[in-house]
């Protein structure tokens, strides 16, 4: 089967011809896509986060909401180490 190869905007333009049912479908379709990837993500980023504080020590289910944004807040901020 041959592929045929569009660039981003030409994939736009084609959408735009679509008549506003087939738009509906199509957004949806997309919509659908991105909340899949999303999940995916959030599975990653949760057995990562506890990897991490296993690494350190700690348990992710038993801290306090507080120990948790200060253990994120660590992570994200270069300028200083986490707390180990």
């Amino acid at each position: 089967m041959a592929m045929l190869e569009l660039s981003d905007q030409q994939i736009l333009e084609l959408v735009k011809q679509l008549a506003p049912a087939q738009k509906r479908v199509a957004l949806l379709t997309l919509a659908e896509d991105a909340a899949q990837g999303r999940e995916e993500r959030m599975a990653y980023a949760d057995s990562r986060i506890r990897q991490l504080c296993q690494q350190r020590g700690l348990d992710w289910d038993a801290m306090s909401d507080v120990e948790r944004e200060a253990f994120i807040d660590d992570l994200v901020h270069e300028d200083r180490e986490c707390r180990q």
